[in-house]
């Protein structure tokens, strides 16, 4: 589908409205997973198994994946998938430790300091799915920023599957053993986010939830903030393409196709000034699709209301379209790549130049995988280390210190008709000095 943007002097919200997304009914799956959420808090694991073997077709005989499982996973993994997933993991760990904040001491005055402490958080529980892929990159882009940050307490969960008695998927499975993830559980879905946030069997409640998932974790993710802390509510992903007469129309087309292979609900978007790339991009998509290994999954995204060519005045007018849709994954393709880059302000993560896919930030970038959808990107940010971090302020101020501002602290209490937040400033600094 092609759509041509209105003309320039539109606001943003024009050019958001310009491209569809996906309709999520997230409040129609808040109905479904709040019973499942309350049936877990009230009756812990066996009600996650329960809902397991209805979702997923397997009960578990626990929902705790026995070590000796995790083992036998990593000794029959692929070495090019061991070394992959090494790989990978090393990239993320040097950005992950280069963001990891410090704490900093401020001395606000003689004997007053104030620090910002960075604490990390004491136990998260990270979800990796299993639905149509077995996510194993999911399970690297949670955990290491995790360990960086230095939690101490990590469960991870990923869906039941039939086909492996019960248990998540193997390459899951050894990915974890791999990372040093020695808790996981074989639950997925809404009733798994429910075990992390209110406990259940062997599992202990969590102060976080990270991952990636379907509408159903989404709602569950909703339903449960407050309780516990979430990344994001992420949706089907998303990317979008700026590219002009430059761009090769075979790379631009595999792009698209990349992420509609997640998802039917995938959303795959041009942005081009030239109609002559758009038209080769449609050609190649003739070639490209009907050789894909999933191709009626692609096939539904790229034809779906989600996805579409948008045709606009110049680049100048794609940057705009682009920052008014706030995509997940950004690309650009375009002459001065990176110079049109340095105008986006609303992207999950943006990928500049030709030889810069989604896909190799989908696993060996370097930067994360978990990012957000549905627009979410004009004001969150995708997950990082500081995710997994607390700032504490640590406040220390000796007696002298105190009697130099308790006069202010006194003034400002009596505007606010506080006088017993004064009363305990002067009972400290109306004693005698001596």
């Amino acid at each position: 589908m092609r759509t041509i943007v209105p003309e320039p002097g539109d606001s943003q919200d024009v050019y958001r409205a310009a491209v569809p997304r996906a309709e999520l009914d997230v409040e129609h799956a808040l109905e479904v997973v709040r019973p499942l959420c309350e049936d877990v808090r009230a009756r812990g694991a066996e009600a996650v198994l329960d809902a397991g073997e209805r979702f997923d077709g397997v009960r578990p005989d626990s929902l705790t994946v026995p070590r000796a499982a995790m083992q036998e996973a990593l000794a029959g993994l692929d070495p090019d998938v061991r070394a992959a997933i090494e790989e990978s993991a090393a990239r993320l760990r040097v950005t992950c430790e280069a963001e990891l904040e410090h704490t900093i001491l401020s001395a606000i005055a003689p004997g007053a300091t104030v620090e910002r402490r960075i604490v990390p958080m004491q136990r998260v529980g990270l979800y990796v799915p299993g639905g149509l892929a077995p996510l194993v990159s999911t399970v690297v882009m949670n955990a290491v920023p995790a360990q960086v940050a230095g939690v101490p307490q990590i469960a991870l969960a990923s869906p039941p599957q039939k086909d492996f008695g019960g248990l998540p998927h193997p390459t899951i499975l050894a990915a974890c053993e791999l990372l040093g993830i020695t808790e996981v559980y074989a639950a997925g879905g809404a009733q798994a986010l429910a075990m992390f946030a209110y406990g259940a069997g062997e599992c202990r409640g969590v102060d976080l939830i990270t991952g990636p998932g379907n509408i159903y974790v989404a709602a569950a993710k909703r339903y449960l903030q407050g309780t516990v802390a979430i990344d994001s509510e992420a949706g089907p992903t998303e990317i979008a393409i700026i590219a002009d007469d430059t761009a090769d129309p075979a790379f631009v087309a595999a792009d698209l196709i990349s992420q509609a292979e997640h998802d039917p609900m995938a959303a795959s978007v041009l942005i081009t000034d030239s109609e002559a790339l758009a038209d080769a991009v449609d050609v190649e998509l003739d070639k490209q699709v009907p050789v894909a290994r999933h191709v009626e999954r692609i096939r539904t995204a790229l034809t779906g209301p989600q996805s579409v060519t948008l045709l606009v005045r110049d680049v100048d007018q794609a940057v705009e379209v682009a920052n008014g849709y706030a995509a997940e994954h950004l690309e650009i393709q375009t002459a001065e790549a990176a110079r049109v880059a340095s105008r986006i302000v609303n992207a999950g993560a943006v990928f500049v130049g030709s030889f810069t896919p989604v896909s190799l930030g989908d696993y060996a970038a370097g930067s994360n995988h978990v990012l957000p959808t549905a627009g979410c990107a004009c004001h969150s940010s995708g997950l990082s280390v500081r995710a997994f971090c607390k700032n504490m302020h640590v406040v220390t101020y000796s007696e002298q210190a105190l009697r130099e501002v308790g006069g202010h602290v006194v003034t400002l209490a009596e505007a606010e008709n506080l006088p017993s937040h004064g009363a305990a400033v002067s009972v400290r600094t109306d004693r005698d000095e001596g």
